[in-house]
């Protein structure tokens, strides 16, 4: 074999064996998530009519939060990430509507998924002038908890627990029939 067959050859090893090497780590990942992944169940994802799951995240004050601590309050779910354009669309009426009911019995939790937790959230909410309660999962247990598939989501859950609504994608939280809704929900027992 003359030199030029064996720089070709080189190269062909040179650029194949990346190649194959990458396809390889992509099919073993691929193989181990498929393998030790269960799907959810149906009686696992949360339903309207049913018990809200509970949760317990820190809040940008480092101080742990559980939705079951809100027992007797309508409590506004929103899962959400500063890098998602949509969730920031919805942020001002979400904010208009904490104003509008805080001290009703009535709250926000509204659920960072972001990775970097408070060191983004926080700057974000000043930002953007939002004072409705935060909590971190940088984990994004929420969206097993709550089987998303996306951000915006939000789940509206009772005085008793009980989730009444899922919604998915960003609304706007101050629209005359949702103001209602939301009315309606905080007056009832």
């Amino acid at each position: 074999m003359n030199l030029q067959g064996k720089e070709k050859k080189l190269i062909t090893v040179l650029i194949v064996s990346p190649i194959v090497l990458i396809l390889m780590v992509f099919g073993i990942a691929l193989f181990q998530k498929t393998s030790t992944s269960q799907p959810l169940q149906k009686s696992e994802v949360p339903r309207e009519g049913a018990p809200a799951p509970n949760f317990t995240f820190p809040n940008l004050e480092g101080q742990e939060v559980s939705l079951s601590d809100l027992r007797g309050k309508v409590v506004f779910i929103n899962i959400w990430a500063t890098w998602c354009p949509t969730c920031v669309e919805e942020m001002a009426s979400m904010q208009r509507l904490y104003d509008r009911f805080k001290g009703n019995d009535f709250e926000i939790l509204s659920v960072s998924i972001d990775v970097l937790g408070e060191q983004v959230v926080t700057p974000f909410m000043e930002k953007h002038q939002l004072n409705f309660p935060v909590l971190l999962d940088p984990t994004g247990k929420i969206k097993k908890l709550y089987a998303t598939t996306g951000v915006p989501e939000s789940f509206i859950v009772d005085k008793n627990g009980t989730l009444v609504l899922k919604v998915i994608g960003p609304q706007d939280w101050t629209a005359g029939e949702v103001i209602a809704f939301f009315d309606n929900l905080i007056k009832q027992g």
